[in-house]
């Protein structure tokens, strides 16, 4: 399917199925918010990288206008729904402040995987949070997740995140996701051996030669 939809172009990667809360300030978007929500129309969030709008973004929902302010400012409530590929940005609309984009939707696949390899990346997770002293930021009702719902809990750049927006079946997110923490948690170890060195530093200490034919 391919159709045109007015274009929200922030310096974040948003995950279907993720919330973002956003306080709508600026006249052009002001405008492209009041229309979503008279005409129940989603807009689009693609990433800016280098002050451009990339090629892949998020279809996001308005689920809630939580404040109208007297100035016209707002605070709403949004959803991912699904990513996008951009065919062409219009980048001026007749009467419009806003810009736009003819994009159309990839075949995604959003369902859990393979529930062995997410139970798996779900407990190094764990440990990556435990190792950092995170523990009480990791979610603790979460007993099983999908890629898009970990994509923001393991460190990733805003690029790695963006590439993993390119990635359309859970199996290959889960494995990029897999990679990644196979990469990152050797370093995180050593630093946390490092600081535990550092610690030590200056205390007194029981130390023996041992038994040296001296």
């Amino acid at each position: 399917m391919t159709n045109f939809i007015p274009v929200f172009p922030l310096e974040i990667v948003v995950f279907p199925e993720e919330k973002l809360n956003l306080h709508i300030f600026e006249p052009r978007y002001k405008q492209m918010i009041q229309e979503c929500v008279a005409n129940k129309k989603s807009f689009g969030l693609p990433p800016v990288f280098d002050k451009k709008p990339a090629e892949y973004g998020t279809l996001m929902e308005i689920t809630e206008v939580v404040k109208v302010y007297d100035n016209g400012e707002m605070d709403i409530r949004t959803r991912g729904v699904s990513v996008f590929k951009t065919l062409e940005f219009v980048k001026e609309i007749p009467e419009k402040l806003y810009s736009g984009a003819i994009v159309t939707y990839p075949d995604n696949v959003i369902e859990k995987g393979e529930t062995q390899i997410s139970t798996i990346i779900l407990n190094e997770v764990k440990r990556l949070y435990a190792l950092l002293n995170l523990e009480s930021k990791f979610p603790a009702d979460k007993t099983s997740m999908i890629s898009y719902e970990i994509g923001h809990l393991v460190g990733f750049s805003r690029e790695q995140e963006y590439e993993m927006l390119q990635l359309f079946t859970e199996v290959q997110r889960l494995e990029y996701i897999r990679r990644h923490l196979k990469e990152i948690i050797p370093t995180i170890q050593e630093l946390e051996q490092m600081k535990a060195r550092i610690q030590r530093n200056g205390h007194f200490r029981d130390l023996t030669t041992g038994d040296l034919n001296l």
